[in-house]
């Protein structure tokens, strides 16, 4: 079966990852490694008091970036050891604050397959992060990743 074959099948397929909590520790560390320290983020009494949230919120990124977790717990493995490597976005938007606490997953639908050139498939996943007990998502994104027969 061709590598496009193999995805061509999944069309419309849709995949859900465990939930993952979000915790002040989680969102320090990501405020450490991206220098982003706004308080909004890190400092949950000042947040509690000065924004509409009532307490701190997960960076968007911090949310986008925890995609590659969940892709990797929720989606079928590559086929015959071929290896995906990310190739960008059609779209992000955040849509929901993520308070620290709360808990997120992903869901991802492949929405496409196309062949590139021979042995290189790119794949777009559509894909949201859902907040527990929140009827809007997180983000929503078009996420695209190349496939390349191994």
């Amino acid at each position: 079966m061709s590598l496009v074959a193999a995805y061509a099948d999944r069309i419309g397929q849709t995949n859900v990852s465990d939930w993952l909590r979000v915790d002040q520790e989680r969102v320090n560390a990501f405020a450490d490694a991206t220098l982003d320290h706004q308080f909004i983020h890190v400092d949950p009494e000042r947040a509690a008091r000065e924004t509409p949230w009532g307490g701190p919120i997960a960076h968007g990124f911090l949310t986008l970036s925890l995609m590659s977790h969940f892709a990797a717990q929720a989606l079928p493995p590559f086929p015959d050891g071929a290896i995906g490597v990310n190739y960008g976005f059609e779209k992000v938007r955040f849509l929901t604050p993520v308070p620290v606490g709360a808990r997120i997953r992903g869901k991802f639908t492949l929405a496409r397959a196309e062949e590139r050139r021979a042995g290189q498939v790119q794949i777009q996943q559509d894909c949201v992060v859902e907040i527990e007990d929140s009827e809007s998502p997180a983000l929503i994104a078009q996420w695209l990743s190349l496939v390349v027969a191994g």
